[in-house]
C-alpha cells in the first residue's frame, strides 16, 4: 500500500470511514466472481487485475441493460400481437 494512500485511508473527514485497500480486494474479488467473461477465461489461481475486473463489470452491465432491452421489445410486441384479455393477464402477471 502506498504512503500517500495509507494516509488518506487513515484521515477521516467529520468522522466518515474510509474503505480500506483490503476491503477493495475483497470487493473486486467478490465482483471477479460474478463475471462469466473472467471465470470462463481463467483458472481459479490466475491473478486478474481490478482494472480488468472493473472493465469487464462494465462490459457486463453493458450487456445487461441490452439484454433487457431486447426482451422489453419483445414483450411489448407478443402483448401487441395477444388479444386484450390474455394482454391484461400476462400485464397482471408482471406486476406482481
Amino acid at each position: 500500500m502506498s504512503s500517500r494512500r495509507s494516509s488518506r485511508s487513515r484521515q477521516s473527514s467529520g468522522g466518515a470511514s474510509r474503505i480500506t485497500d483490503e476491503q477493495i480486494n475483497d470487493l473486486v474479488s467478490k465482483l471477479q466472481q460474478l463475471l462469466p467473461e473472467i471465470n470462463r477465461n481463467t483458472r481459479r489461481s490466475d491473478k486478474v487485475s481490478s482494472a480488468r475486473v472493473l472493465q469487464e463489470t462494465c462490459n457486463y452491465i453493458r450487456s445487461l441493460h441490452r439484454e433487457v432491452d431486447d426482451l422489453s421489445e419483445r414483450l411489448s410486441e407478443l402483448l401487441a400481437n395477444t388479444d386484450t384479455t390474455q394482454a391484461a393477464l400476462i400485464r397482471s402477471l408482471l406486476m406482481q
